[in-house]
């Protein structure tokens, strides 16, 4: 799925365009214990609880993919014959109508989730006429040639609120309420199929992750039995020891400010051609970005093969996943040193009196704890210009 589709989707999730009749859930407490289940019509509800519904499972639809939307792929004889498969596919086909079906779904994943609360899995099933497009990406009026059958999962955890004051309008006076029960925005969920050029991707499933760091490997493995995706988190710890080993002495200040530079171009420019398509990069533009650094080509290769054995041969890895490009930042164990991704070139190295130094440019305005200061020791570019005319 690219972007697009998703939020094509998201889209869906209101009053007035979703085809969702009903929602189907369990409440589970932290010893796996199922407390109560959710069946409930949408048409009996008050439009405010239709709203905070569809605004869950709309959640979990949410983030980037990549990092918080995370591609699930299923093989060829799984989709043939398997019974994880056959059970998403059942409860598509059924509208998730069969109470059977939907238990050993929530078994799957209690079995499976441990979570440090309770929590609530929400289930929802939607029929999109998906309206056809003319050359100008525009939607036709003239009705649709696709129906698009799918399911959304989410399991959001249950928090106690906290007691305030309240009015109680009979008295005229206010009292402590007593806390409640809060739903709070799902850790996770998934999309049943995938939505791929528009269309159902039975081969395919979204899995969302509100933590980029924590993917819940278990719950996939329970529900889908496929290899999990690896983490951001993971894939940026892995590319970080891929460089640093392979590279060695030669893993540098200059080489890490080249290939964090020229990744986050590649992630902005993505951002402003608004390409749907997700962002991604091969071991072999890294490779290149190294070799223009001057890194000699058997560190290179090494690099590659480190990267072949933990991403996979001719991986597509996600830039985003790979540096922070929000923030450039240096460290040593006696100070942090922090400026903005763009200006990273203000950062050197220097070696001075046999000591090594992180150099930055004080030729503005300095402060400390936000007073305004004057550097000692140097001189204006006033005093330097009167001296050179000396």
């Amino acid at each position: 799925m690219n972007q697009k589709e998703v939020s094509e989707l998201r889209r869906r999730f209101r009053p007035d365009k979703s085809a969702i009749s009903r929602v189907y859930g369990c409440y589970v407490n932290t010893k796996k214990e199922v407390i109560s289940n959710l069946d409930e019509s949408l048409g009996l509800m008050t439009q405010e609880e239709v709203e905070k519904y569809l605004g869950l499972l709309k959640k979990s639809l949410s983030g980037t993919l990549g990092r918080n939307l995370l591609d699930i792929v299923f093989s060829t004889q799984q989709v043939a014959d398997s019974e994880e498969h056959r059970l998403l596919s059942q409860l598509r086909s059924c509208r998730l109508e069969d109470g059977e079906l939907r238990q050993a779904l929530y078994q799957k994943i209690i079995d499976s989730l441990e979570l440090e609360e309770n929590y609530l899995i929400l289930l929802a099933h939607d029929r999109y006429d998906v309206p056809g497009k003319g050359a100008d990406d525009e939607e036709l009026s003239d009705g649709s040639e696709t129906v698009f059958s799918y399911f959304v999962c989410c399991i959001c955890p249950v928090k106690s609120g906290k007691a305030e004051l309240g009015f109680v309008a009979g008295e005229n006076k206010f009292h402590t309420r007593a806390p409640g029960q809060i739903v709070a925005p799902p850790e996770l969920g998934f999309l049943f199929p995938a939505f791929d050029q528009r269309s159902a991707n039975i081969y395919n499933a979204l899995f969302y992750t509100r933590k980029t760091d924590l993917i819940h490997q278990e719950v996939i493995d329970a529900v889908f039995h496929t290899q999990p995706p690896m983490s951001p988190a993971d894939q940026k710890e892995a590319f970080q020891t891929a460089l640093s080993d392979a590279l060695e002495e030669e893993c540098s200040l200059e080489v890490m400010q080249a290939v964090h530079e020229q990744l986050r171009d590649r992630i902005v420019e993505h951002k402003e051609s608004r390409d749907p398509e997700p962002l991604t990069v091969g071991t072999g533009a890294v490779s290149a970005i190294l070799r223009d650094c001057g890194i000699p080509e058997e560190r290179i290769g090494v690099f590659e093969e480190q990267c072949a054995q933990q991403f996979g041969q001719d991986a597509a890895l996600s830039p985003a996943n790979l540096i922070d490009s929000g923030k450039f930042e240096v460290k040593s164990s006696q100070a942090t040193i922090a400026v903005p991704p763009e200006q990273s070139y203000l950062v050197e190295t220097r070696v001075i009196d046999g000591r090594k130094y992180f150099l930055i440019p004080a030729d503005e305005l300095v402060e400390v704890n936000g007073f305004g200061v004057r550097l000692l020791g140097g001189q204006t570019q006033e005093e330097t210009e009167n001296l050179e005319k000396v």
